[in-house]
């Protein structure tokens, strides 16, 4: 398939959270996400990690973690678009798609806090889904560095015992919300090592 076919392919087939941020919220995550939001969140024991809001890619608005995510294992990445881990983004799409019926979700979270993002969210946006066919939830571009983080990284780092030393860095949080493990940028989503513990907690 040439480039172009393969960009059109990509634009109409995906229903992925990320082409829906390109497409208008059209995707089948988008329309459970306003679901979820929709419905009522008193019955859902919501974690304080989950307890944060925070608006998906592109999006208009914010959304509460809890309501989307409150008892799946969650891999928590922040990410970059021009770095030498930006491939990683192959192998985190392939562990989410992997274990997408086990409640597993890969979290991703743009981050110019080391100068290699990409200015805007559409640039991201476009990039993550025509380069790797990126379809795991992606959120707002944030702070992950101590002095600018985003709470949410605050608290990872606070369970954890640091923040993100670099891009691809990564936290593993069981179905209780609770931060089991982090990896540095190294750490291959397939390697052996992160595999198994997240098949620990599936």
């Amino acid at each position: 398939m040439i480039k172009l076919n393969r960009r059109r392919w990509l634009q109409t087939s995906l229903i992925a959270p990320l082409g829906a941020a390109l497409l208008n919220s059209n995707s089948a995550w988008a329309q459970a996400a306003d679901s979820a939001e929709q419905a009522s969140t008193n019955s859902i024991a919501c974690k304080p990690l989950l307890s944060h809001r925070i608006r998906p890619l592109m999006a208009p608005q914010e959304r509460p973690l809890c309501d989307l995510f409150a008892g799946d294992v969650l891999l928590i990445v922040n990410t970059a678009s021009k770095c030498g881990f930006t491939p990683q983004f192959e192998q985190l799409e392939k562990l989410h798609q992997h274990y997408a019926e086990r409640e597993f979700k890969v979290l991703g979270f743009p981050s110019d806090d080391f100068r290699q993002e990409l200015s805007t969210e559409k640039e991201v946006a476009e990039f993550c889904e025509l380069n790797y066919g990126v379809s795991f939830p992606m959120f707002q571009k944030v702070g992950v560095k101590s002095d600018k983080a985003h709470p949410l990284f605050h608290d990872l780092a606070k369970a954890a015992g640091t923040y993100p030393r670099w891009n691809f860095n990564k936290y593993l949080v069981d179905r209780d919300g609770r931060v089991i493990k982090h990896y540095d940028s190294n750490v291959l989503p397939l390697s052996a090592q992160l595999v198994n513990d997240i098949e620990a907690l599936l």
